[in-house]
This record gives C-alpha cells, sequence and structure tokens, in this order.
C-alpha cells in the first residue's frame, strides 16, 4: 500500500493486502473514495455492495439547529462560538467541511489513528460475518483472549468482553465487591472512571461539578492526587510512599465505619486528571494497604493502555506492580464498541458465585 494513500503514522506495509486487476488495494480503494469531492463540497460516503453515493452535508448552521432540538443540552461541542465541522478523518488529521486538514491534537479515542485501512477492512468482514452474543461458541473470542491475555503478566488471565470502558470499569466494581464481600471503593481525586452511577459516584472528575448536586457516593473515598508538580508531596524520592499513606489512612476511616474495603481504582497514568505521571513507588505501596485490608486492586487502562505510555504496553507496568483487575476500552477497539475486563480465575470464581454474565460481542 502506498504511504500517502493513508496519512497516519503507523507503517503500513505490514498490513498490505492482495492488489485488484488495476493494481490498487481494496483498502486503498476504500481511502481514496472517502477523500472524494462533489463540485468543491465534501460529501458523506456510503458504500453498500460497491456501491458509493454521494450525501449533501447538512450546514454547520443547520447541525447545530438540528442539535439543540434533538441532542441533550449537556451534551457539549468543542469551541462552541464557531464549532469544528467535521466531516471525516484520516490518520492524525480531521477534515472539515471546507476541505480544510486539522491536526487532532486532542482525540482520545482512536489509537492506530482515523479510518486505518487495517481495522476498517477487519470490521467490515466481521459484520458481513457474524454480531451475537457470547452464549455461542465462536472462535474469535477465545483466539482474541489469548492473545490479549499474553500481553498481561500472570495470573491475570481471564476475559469479560463489554462494549465500553464504563460498562468495564462498572463490571470490574462488580467482581470487586462479589470477590470482597466489601462494598466500598478508594479512588483518586481529579480521576475519570466512566459515566454510569457507580463510576461518578467515585470519580471526583464528575461528581465534584458544580451541578451535580448529589456530590461523592456514599460507599466512596477520594484520596490526594499524587501530583509532584502543584500537590502536597513534591520530592520525588519520597512522594510515593507519602501519598499512599493516603490511601492507609482512607481504608482505617472505612474500617472504623465498620465497612469492608473492595477496590482501589487508578490509572497507571492519570488521564483526565492532567496526565500526571505518578510518583515512583506509588501504586507498590498503595497496593499492599489495599491487600492488606482484603481489598483488590484495579488497574484503568481504559486511556492509557495499548502502548500510549510508550515506555510500556500498560501504563501500570511503569509503576513495576500487577494489579488484580484490568480495565480496558478506546484503544482495544480504535474507538469502535469494544472493551474487556481481564482478572484473575481467582476472582472469577467469586463472581461465578453471583450471576450469569454475558454481552454482545463486536469481534
Amino acid at each position: 500500500m502506498p504511504a500517502s494513500t493513508y496519512e497516519g503514522s503507523i507503517d503500513t506495509a505490514a498490513l498490505k493486502r492482495p492488489a485488484a486487476a488495476d493494481g490498487v488495494t481494496p483498502s486503498a480503494k476504500m481511502c481514496k473514495k472517502s477523500e472524494e469531492v462533489t463540485n468543491g463540497q465534501a460529501s458523506s460516503q456510503v458504500s453498500t455492495n460497491g456501491q458509493t453515493s454521494s450525501t449533501p452535508i447538512m450546514s454547520k448552521e443547520e447541525i447545530m439547529d438540528s442539535r439543540r432540538k434533538h441532542i441533550g443540552p449537556n451534551v457539549p461541542v468543542f469551541f462552541p462560538e464557531d464549532p469544528l465541522h467535521i466531516v471525516r478523518g484520516s490518520g492524525q488529521y480531521f477534515y472539515d467541511d471546507k476541505g480544510q486538514r486539522i491536526l487532532d491534537c486532542i482525540n482520545n479515542v482512536c489509537h492506530v489513528g482515523h479510518c486505518h485501512p487495517h481495522v476498517v477492512e477487519r470490521a467490515q468482514k466481521q459484520m458481513a460475518v457474524l454480531n451475537t452474543n457470547s452464549r455461542y461458541l465462536h472462535e474469535e473470542i477465545v483466539t482474541y483472549a489469548k492473545r490479549l491475555t499474553a500481553k498481561l503478566p500472570e495470573p491475570l488471565s481471564v476475559c469479560y468482553f463489554c462494549c465500553t470502558g464504563s460498562e468495564a470499569n462498572e463490571l470490574a466494581a462488580r467482581l470487586a465487591r462479589a470477590h470482597t464481600g466489601g462494598q466500598e471503593i478508594i479512588a483518586v481525586d481529579a480521576a475519570y472512571h466512566g459515566h454510569t452511577q457507580l463510576l461518578i459516584d467515585f470519580s471526583s472528575y464528575k461528581h465534584n461539578h458544580p451541578g451535580y448536586t448529589p456530590g461523592r457516593g456514599d460507599h466512596a473515598s477520594v484520596v490526594s492526587l499524587p501530583c509532584t508538580y502543584r500537590g502536597k508531596h513534591r520530592d520525588p524520592a519520597t512522594a510515593g510512599e507519602l501519598y499512599a499513606a493516603d490511601v492507609k489512612d482512607a481504608i482505617t476511616k472505612i474500617q472504623e465505619k465498620g465497612e469492608q474495603v473492595s477496590a482501589f481504582f487508578c490509572e497507571g497514568l492519570m488521564s483526565c486528571g492532567g496526565q500526571i505521571v505518578l510518583p515512583d513507588g506509588y501504586l507498590k505501596h498503595v497496593y499492599k494497604h489495599v491487600r492488606d485490608a482484603g481489598g483488590v486492586c484495579v488497574a484503568d487502562e481504559v486511556q492509557v493502555g495499548f502502548g500510549r505510555v510508550g515506555s510500556h504496553f500498560w501504563a501500570f507496568e511503569m509503576q513495576g506492580v500487577v494489579p488484580d483487575i484490568v480495565t480496558m476500552g478506546k484503544p482495544i477497539g480504535n474507538g469502535h464498541p469494544l472493551a474487556v475486563v481481564v482478572t484473575t480465575p481467582e476472582i472469577a470464581a467469586s463472581f461465578a458465585k453471583t450471576t450469569s454474565y454475558f454481552n454482545t460481542l463486536p469481534l
């Protein structure tokens, strides 16, 4: 595939597919069609059984008017005074309704670029084969589970597939509660773990919003953001252990109420909390405190996993720890609806005593 076909930063040479009679790969044709312009006006392209149709794009004003009528008022757009009208994406770029190419430095969903030909091709093939739930036998789910868990340290080997990062973190909380018998969850200040009610309860990024009156949940504890730049502990040599002491204090307060810790949730690198690298030793000390109290440790890799930190495949590896549960989302499907919870056989056995689990499989 010619490098110019796809403008992402990924080496696409390894993703070549057999060329057609005209010498152009199917993926290259797909990318070329997505770049077509009709009468100087960008158009959306819909391909059905090889037929491509052009649909005129609504104006920015028409879209905003329709959003006001049909989309919830608290679903914001970026730059509301003059919002971007994005008609397509390719690699690291967005393209607006005027055909202007915009470097996408903010999108936290796509992992190998927008509309990567390999991802699109594989998704199209699977959609033409099967889309059902996990109650049936199909080799894709076990094949993928084996490949995924091979990237994780032992004993993380049991997968639960779901569709969103929020769903994965909600499920992780269920696993933790089933295994420990406790309800109490500890999370870090400024963290965001999802938008279900339970996750908002312990995600201060959400429940501290001035308009959100319920506030923090009854079974949630929030500890200091372990930041060595603006935080209360700034010496890199001691900050990890000192910030971890906040978690120990939170555990003591939980126990004084006669409650049981179920889980500690934390990203290996704070994403929405400010792209903060955790101080050395932080998670090692925290995980010991949590496990000593009978709780489990959850690594939220929804936004920071799959090599996004650069030096490691998983962000938690930067801390030299092995979690009890790992959650994955956005990059696992390049932004498409796929998420996974991976845990240990022991925790999976505890969860199996509660109720059955199934989900739709976009694999």
